[in-house]
């Protein structure tokens, strides 16, 4: 039987926000809000972390998660799921970003669903609500083909009004919807092991967006939409915004 299970990547360093997974939110990890969030949304697959550092390892092993460690020297994510994998063994893998403490359980199992199929790699985007988000390079832009798979991934404006310019606003944005990519995805567990053979692609390393290196090698992804916005992590005063977000 098809075995599917939840693999969380962990970096101990982070170039925007130092140590950011152990960041200290109402006296508890961000990690840790994560993994919690995660078995109470999600808690029908196995869930493990990939992690590149001991204080990572006990942070989760602490908690009564399970951490499986990996090499310091991976330069992406789906490297670092790749090689744990090949201890879990599932056929099927989700992969929940280790600073997203809002994914829900209806994201993780869109995603278990989708990669039943015949494309080898999935991921979620969700309709950009505001033209600040949509200027932000760190909220990632991604078109997608007819058939819902992926064209590309930018941190730059996508796609680009030319007859307007620099002065669309919120209005336009809802009268031409433009997809937020968020940092979920789900593999086929043979598409890891060719994607960690190959180089990291120019546009993956320009863009630093690790799903591109797929993309410039032909492998295609599926993109499913969902109106869930989740909240990425990615900078101090994003932690400050998650915390004021508990209530």
């Amino acid at each position: 039987m098809a075995h599917t299970a939840i693999i969380v990547p962990c970096r101990l360093e982070s170039t925007r926000f130092p140590r950011k997974l152990l960041h200290p939110i109402r006296g508890k990890p961000l990690l840790l809000w994560v993994a919690e969030r995660i078995a109470r949304e999600a808690p029908e697959f196995p869930l493990h972390f990939a992690v590149d550092h001991a204080l990572l390892r006990d942070c989760v092993t602490g908690a009564g998660f399970r951490a499986i460690m990996t090499s310091e020297s991976h330069q992406s994510g789906t490297d670092r799921i790749a090689e744990a994998n090949r201890s879990v063994q599932a056929d099927y893998i989700i992969n929940v970003q280790a600073d997203e403490p809002r994914v829900t359980g209806a994201q993780i199992r869109a995603l278990a669903k989708m990669i039943l199929g015949p494309v080898p790699m999935a991921t979620l985007a969700t309709p950009f609500r505001r033209i600040v988000d949509f200027y932000n390079p760190n909220q990632v832009k991604v078109v997608v083909r007819r058939d819902g798979r992926a064209l590309y991934f930018s941190r730059s404006r996508l796609p680009f009004s030319r007859d307007l310019g620099l002065t669309i606003d919120d209005a336009w944005l809802a009268a031409n919807p433009c997809l937020k990519h968020l940092g979920l995805y789900a593999y086929h567990a043979d598409l890891l092991e060719k994607f960690v053979a190959l180089s990291p692609g120019r546009y993956e390393q320009i863009e630093k967006l690790e799903q591109l290196r797929a993309l410039e090698n032909g492998f295609d992804i599926m993109v499913g939409e969902t109106s869930d916005p989740g909240i990425g992590v990615d900078t101090p005063q994003d932690a400050v915004k998650f915390e004021q977000a508990l209530g």
